[in-house]
């Protein structure tokens, strides 16, 4: 194969752990560090405007997730997809994948904005939006939504550069866009006393530097995965592919996020303190989500070249490699969140604002219950990349679906209905995560003997045969 500067780590060969720790710890980074500077979106609303604003931003969360879920599932497919490529050394299914991939982005990103923007206001009323809180989140949203088909890209573009084991451009391209973000959102709303919408405005400026950068990164590439202006052209059998490969998981986003709607009307129906509450402390899970996220696309990418390259007896290895990186990261990170809870709610909420003890209460609870354990989440979403990366797409989605979302769902209309309280609400989130990850390993060793007993016999044919 032409060399490419993006092939910086070699999957298929050597011990694992090392490779996979190089993998996942530029993307834990790059992925916290998207944290952060989305963070400051609600930090400076929360602390330069009001908690009203603060719940109006964190009101739209679950919504936009649920909106742009099922195409960045897509960006899935595409990882997969160039990844297996990659690992039977074919050059040119590498090329096109990578041009079919940019233009699908642009198109699923242009029907996403028009989706959201059109669909934002009677959406956040279906969601009992407090009236409050409803005409500054709808704000927020009809101007996030310009910036979404950028975004969308840029996933796509960085799904390639990870199927390469690029993981640290896209931590770079971040890092600047997300500076700018900050500067942009200090500016709009403590300056010009823009708000939500000046929060709005310096995410979608930060969204398009992102992906002018990453757009730069493969034009100049060496080697197969250059993006090619000339070249670029729809391939409608890879478009598929990466579809087939990457709708199950987009769908599975979708649903989960259905649940995450629903739950957030409920959490609505206790008021904006504990709207604000939450949105605070989904910012800080969302650290330790990401993290032990990163080991997810780690095994998915790394299973998919070992499986292009005819080398499933590596297989295991990194299957006990993921889960041991995604435990290093995910409980002391857990355990770092609950024992610092309340001084890092109270960055989020000004101290002089009448409500700040009661987000920070409220907050706490989310903490204990959801904040302590998610690195139980990690392990069944690496579980579950193993599962994609075997080339099961749809079986994890079936899994994750009826493990986690359809039981939150009957948890929300049973016990969250006989005990209307918080700490039971949250509760749905670490029993959903032990019963899908439990299932989603059972799922792996299963798949993985059958994987394995394929590829003996067929190496004891070869043997028969010379």
């Amino acid at each position: 194969m032409a060399s490419t500067k993006t092939n910086t780590i070699v999957m298929t060969e050597g011990r694992p752990l090392p490779q996979v720790i190089r993998f996942a710890v530029p993307l834990a980074l790059t992925g916290i560090l998207q944290l952060l500077f989305n963070a400051a979106d609600v930090i400076v609303v929360g602390k330069f405007d009001s908690s009203t604003a603060l719940a109006a931003v964190g009101a739209t969360t679950s919504l936009i997730n649920l909106l742009i879920g099922a195409f960045i599932g897509i960006s899935v497919g595409v990882n997969i997809l160039v990844a297996r490529y990659l690992g039977c050394r074919d050059e040119e299914r590498v090329s096109r994948s990578v041009h079919t991939a940019v233009l699908l982005g642009v198109g699923l990103g242009v029907v996403m904005f028009l989706l959201g923007f059109f669909l934002a206001r009677p959406l956040l009323e279906l969601m009992d939006t407090p009236e409050d809180v409803l005409p500054l989140s709808d704000q927020y949203l009809q101007i996030y939504f310009i910036g979404v088909p950028a975004s969308l890209l840029y996933d796509f573009c960085a799904a390639v550069l990870r199927a390469f084991g690029d993981t640290k451009k896209p931590f770079y391209f971040l890092s600047i866009s997300g500076t700018v973000n900050v500067l942009l959102n200090l500016f709009f709303v403590i300056v010009c006393h823009l708000g939500v919408a000046g929060v709005a405005i310096a995410t979608v400026v930060s969204q398009y530097i992102a992906l002018a950068l990453v757009l730069i990164c493969l034009l100049r590439l060496e080697g197969c995965a250059r993006l090619e202006l000339k070249k670029l052209r729809f391939y409608p059998d890879e478009a598929l592919r990466m579809i087939q490969i990457g709708l199950p998981a987009g769908l599975q986003s979708v649903i989960f996020n259905i649940s995450n709607v629903m739950i957030q009307s409920s959490i609505n129906s206790f008021g904006a303190n504990v709207i604000a509450a939450n949105t605070a402390a989904a910012n800080l899970d969302a650290f330790v989500y990401t993290a032990c996220n990163s080991v997810y696309h780690a095994a998915m990418t790394f299973t998919s070249q070992n499986v292009g390259a005819g080398k499933p007896d590596r297989i295991r290895p990194v299957y006990r490699d993921c889960i041991l990186t995604v435990l290093l990261i995910g409980v002391p990170l857990s355990a770092l969140l609950y024992l610092l809870g309340p001084q890092l709610l109270g960055i989020y909420v000004a101290r002089s604002d009448p409500a700040y003890d009661a987000v920070i209460a409220s907050g706490m609870v989310r903490v204990t219950y959801m904040g302590a354990t998610y690195f139980t989440c990690g392990i069944m979403e690496t579980c579950c990349g193993m599962v994609r990366g075997l080339g099961r797409s749809w079986l994890p989605m079936v899994v994750s679906v009826f493990g986690a979302c359809v039981l939150r769902i009957i948890w929300i209309y049973t016990i969250f209905r006989a005990r209307h309280t918080l700490g039971i609400l949250y509760l749905s989130y670490p029993v959903s995560w032990v019963i899908t990850a439990a299932v989603h390993i059972l799922c792996f060793v299963l798949i993985y003997r059958s994987v394995m007993k394929r590829w003996k016999t067929y190496q004891e044919g070869n043997h028969a045969g010379h």
